[in-house]
């Protein structure tokens, strides 16, 4: 079992490319945190397990990291997914806890309840980080073009804090039952949260090709991504350059805004007797599985030897499996409150799921295929 190291943030460094941290596709690496998985601090009989597999892709972008010093007996879990190199990530792994350290008055507000002042703050820490890469993009890494997704949860006794940026996704298990918490930052589909990012896209002056914004990337919020943000013209320039589109076409251009935000979806949901455990992973796992089947996964792990870090390695091993062919990284915390060695064994649907992969593969297209469109 990898084992995470203690407290090992770095600072940044500036890498054009992408950083060629495993050589070897589908190896395993760990989260930055503050001690093993199981022992993380924070609320008292809560179980951590963390987990990255690189799978097939040549670079490993994505990072994890889990916190529980400082945050008045909540504990900190984020997932970043990078994408473009992995600068991005290397500066968010440890500047965004900090910032929403600051915010949250060492976690003075989580404890206070008050949740507009909590969604306040959170989303003050998120833009300023943002505005803080920006501006080390820009000045350090002048031709770095990364960026990347953050799914962040503060996790107290009854009540657990979400803040969402991109696609990976946050589930609870409530006796047995896959409750989604989150939903994907995307301009394609026909979801009320697809429906409104296409119209803030479009409203900024951009456009959607293929499901991709300016028919570059498919994800709608995002921190870094200058080109989308502060470099909009360049971005313009270069394309007309790049034979991409004509002077013509980008004469006819206005920006009104950026066209990626890393202003995040922030929850707040109720953790009852009926919680098992919280799963937060990146699309590398969402994308080849269910959230129900996922958390049948994990339940009969747990059954079988109620060892988390276990149940969270095989998990994205099952998703490599199935064929993913992204970066996996995967959280659960596991409540305490289950009895697993009484839950029965759940049989996993197969038949379902594949007729699920099949049916998700056509929404997707035919939710892309009507983005091109929409709102024109």
């Amino acid at each position: 079992m990898a084992l995470p190291c203690k407290f090992l943030f770095s600072s940044a460094t500036c890498s054009t490319t992408n950083t060629r941290r495993h050589k070897n596709n589908h190896r395993c690496c760990s989260a930055i945190a503050i001690d093993s998985p199981s022992s993380v601090g924070g609320v008292v009989g809560i179980r951590w397990g963390s987990t990255q597999l690189q799978g097939p892709r040549e670079e490993m972008e994505d990072d994890v990291v889990l916190r529980s010093d400082s945050l008045n007996g909540f504990s900190f879990a984020a997932v970043f997914d990078g994408h473009g190199g992995f600068s991005s990530v290397k500066f968010l792994r440890d500047e965004l806890y900090k910032e929403c350290l600051a915010a949250l008055q060492g976690g003075l507000l989580l404890s206070s309840r008050d949740f507009s002042v909590i969604r306040d703050a959170i989303q003050k820490a998120f833009v300023e980080t943002d505005s803080k890469l920006s501006n080390w993009l820009e000045e350090t890494c002048k031709e770095d073009e990364s960026g990347s997704t953050a799914t962040v949860i503060f996790l107290g006794e009854n009540v657990l804090i979400i803040s969402h940026v991109g696609d990976s996704c946050v589930v609870i298990s409530r006796s047995g039952k896959a409750e989604v918490l989150t939903s994907p930052h995307r301009p394609y589909g026909n979801n009320k949260v697809s429906l409104e990012e296409i119209r803030r896209i479009r409203q900024a002056g951009g456009w959607i090709v293929n499901g991709r914004i300016c028919g570059d990337i498919s994800i709608s919020r995002a921190f870094g991504d200058v080109r989308f943000k502060t470099k909009k013209n360049e971005m313009l320039e270069k394309g007309v350059e790049d034979g991409r589109w004509t002077k013509k076409f980008v004469s006819r251009i206005q920006f009104n805004g950026d066209l990626l935000t890393a202003t995040p979806d922030i929850y707040q949901v109720a953790l009852g007797s009926d919680a098992e455990f919280i799963l937060l992973a990146s699309d590398g796992l969402w994308d080849y599985m269910s959230s129900s089947d996922a958390v049948t996964f994990v339940r009969n792990q747990l059954r079988q030897h109620g060892d988390v870090q276990v149940a969270c390695e095989a998990l994205a091993q099952a998703a490599l499996d199935r064929g993913s062919q992204d970066n996996i990284s995967i959280v659960i915390a596991d409540f305490g409150r289950t009895d697993w060695q009484k839950v029965p064994q759940q049989q996993q649907n197969y038949v379902y799921e594949v007729s699920q992969a099949f049916a998700t593969v056509g929404i997707v297209s035919l939710g892309i295929w009507m983005s091109s469109f929409l709102f024109m």
